[in-house]
């Protein structure tokens, strides 16, 4: 008896004396368990406050499959696969994992059902609580904002371009619990609360984007085009108004989309601007002094340039035409005439000042750089074709954003998408003042003005079919060869029409992309009615009065 005693001595004295920390230390794992809180995640709304994302209560569906009895395996994947449906043989997979304590059904579920579901009793099956995110418009903006993902990060778009603002910071507590996964009474907790994100207001006005989306799907559609884009843009202000893509991603079901869907192409796609590019030309020549918009060419419909002998979009007798006329009609034979007249570093400059090249510095999510080769570089005849738009890939914010600046009085303003966003009180507070460049005189933007009214206005114009009654607009019209990867070469083409109005004080500049239409392919002819109905809209959503045509 004393040797058997002295054994439980012993042990009594490893235990509660040499191992005690070490064993207090396994029994608090085993017992305490640690939970994260999520934070909710901050609202994107649109410049009124409109809601474009919210953040919603739900629940998470789990399993114990080691706290599942045999018995009731089968009832439990019955049940639940009627109430959430899924597939009975998903669930009963799952349930057979008796070496798992912690498998996820389903996430982002209506609190209402995950009560039902809790109401059945199942010893194995808990409840979470969580957040899914929601997109009350659907495929509003939708490659402009994105998605989140199933984690709650930011996958795409603006919601992950500013995720750390939006997310929060998630917070812990730990309780301790009893073998059968109840809290033991009066026992420690601790907890740190989450912080909510903050919100995001942008720019974009909700029903001038829905009119945008409305314009260019119906094109599309109707030129059997690959896809389309329309960037509308506050010129006093360069805040962007309206960013729309055909296709569009819905953001609630983004996962039947494919990845190419899922992006911004009005600032990621890009492509030859054509004709719309002539405004750079005519702005490097007239702000060089080597042509004004009464100069006088005589010009043929071809003209050879090195190698190539490059010709206008129609054939035409040779006449005389003043450098007006030339923009007008957007004869490429004259805008190369008038290029002749300045050296290919100052016709570089000027498109390195426009923002060609470069990111717009708005911080738009996926936002490409095009391709503007060193003008050391240009062979002969690219000299000439990029006088013209052919040779140089832009993107449509790019565009947009040179003709901000010609409506400007030849300033340019950084566009913006961001107006601002709620500080930790929330608050809101404006984004700061975009930057604002010079980049051609007052008197050149309003001489370039009065040339692109032309193209719009005058029988002999290129995009009558974008004049609006009441408005003085102008615009310019873009027809550029297609160069595709899967062919190899250039197949097919983008049609282009931007422009502003009123032209005497401009308020808005509106810029229509289709690419590869299969129904006409002429920018004047494809592209300029979507912008007559995405800027008649914007015009009476903003209230702007005409000016007289």
């Amino acid at each position: 008896m004393a040797f058997v005693l002295s054994l439980f001595a012993g042990r009594l004295v490893q235990l509660q004396g040499l191992d005690s920390k070490v064993l207090q230390a396994k029994a608090a794992q085993q017992r305490v368990l640690l939970e994260s809180l999520p934070a909710r995640r901050g609202t994107i709304t649109d410049v009124k406050g409109h809601p474009l994302a919210i953040t919603d209560e739900a629940r998470e569906i789990y399993l114990d499959p080691a706290d599942v009895t045999p018995a009731r395996r089968d009832q439990i994947a019955t049940t639940l696969a009627k109430e959430l449906t899924l597939p009975k043989e998903q669930i009963a997979g799952m349930l057979a994992k008796t070496d798992k304590h912690y498998l996820v059904v389903v996430r982002d579920l209506d609190p209402m059902r995950a009560k039902k579901i809790m109401s059945y009793g199942f010893k194995g099956v808990g409840s979470k609580p969580t957040y899914r995110r929601t997109y009350p418009g659907g495929n509003l903006a939708g490659g402009l904002i994105g998605f989140v993902g199933t984690e709650g990060r930011g996958l795409t778009g603006l919601e992950r371009a500013y995720d750390k603002v939006l997310a929060g910071q998630d917070g812990q507590q730990s309780i301790e619990i009893g073998r059968d996964g109840q809290r033991i009474p009066m026992t420690r907790s601790t907890r740190q609360s989450p912080v909510s994100g903050r919100s995001v207001r942008l720019t974009i006005d909700r029903d001038v984007q829905w009119a945008a989306q409305e314009a260019i799907d119906k094109q599309v559609r109707a030129t059997r085009a690959r896809s389309g884009s329309v960037i509308v843009m506050d010129i006093r202000t360069g805040q962007i108004v309206a960013m729309a893509n055909s296709p569009e991603v819905d953001l609630n079901h983004w996962d039947d989309y494919a990845p190419s869907d899922w992006g911004n192409r009005a600032a990621a796609e890009v492509f030859e601007p054509g004709s719309t590019n002539k405004v750079i030309t005519a702005a490097a020549a007239i702000e060089s002094g080597a042509v004004t918009p009464e100069t006088r060419f005589t010009v043929a419909d071809h003209i050879r340039c090195a190698d190539r002998v490059l010709r206008d979009a129609h054939t035409h007798k040779t006449e005389p035409m003043t450098f007006t006329q030339v923009i007008g009609e957007s004869s490429n034979v004259g805008t190369i005439m008038a290029a002749q007249r300045i050296t290919s570093q100052r016709l570089y400059d000027m498109f390195r000042a426009f923002g060609f090249g470069a990111t717009s510095g708005g911080r738009l999510p996926g936002e490409e750089e095009g391709l503007l080769p060193k003008w050391e570089t240009w062979s002969g005849s690219q000299r000439c074709t990029i006088a013209y738009g052919q040779g140089i890939s832009v993107t449509a914010l790019q565009v947009a954003s040179v003709y901000q600046t010609i409506a400007n009085g030849g300033v340019r303003i950084t566009p913006t998408i961001v107006a601002g966003a709620t500080d930790e009180h929330g608050r809101m507070i404006a984004a700061p003042a975009p930057a604002q460049t010079r980049v051609v005189s007052a008197t050149t933007a309003q001489e370039i003005t009065g040339m692109l009214e032309g193209a719009v206005e005058d029988q002999g114009g290129t995009g009558s079919e974008a004049a609006i009654t009441g408005y003085r607009v102008a615009g310019k019209t873009g027809t550029a060869m297609r160069y595709d990867q899967k062919c190899m070469g250039y197949c097919g083409y983008t049609a282009t029409f931007v422009g502003f109005t009123p032209a005497q004080a401009p308020r808005l500049v509106a810029l229509a992309v289709i690419q590869d239409p299969k129904n006409g392919h002429f920018g004047g002819m494809v592209a300029a009615p979507v912008f007559k109905d995405v800027m008649t809209f914007a015009l009476k959503t903003r209230k702007i009065p005409p000016d007289g045509s």
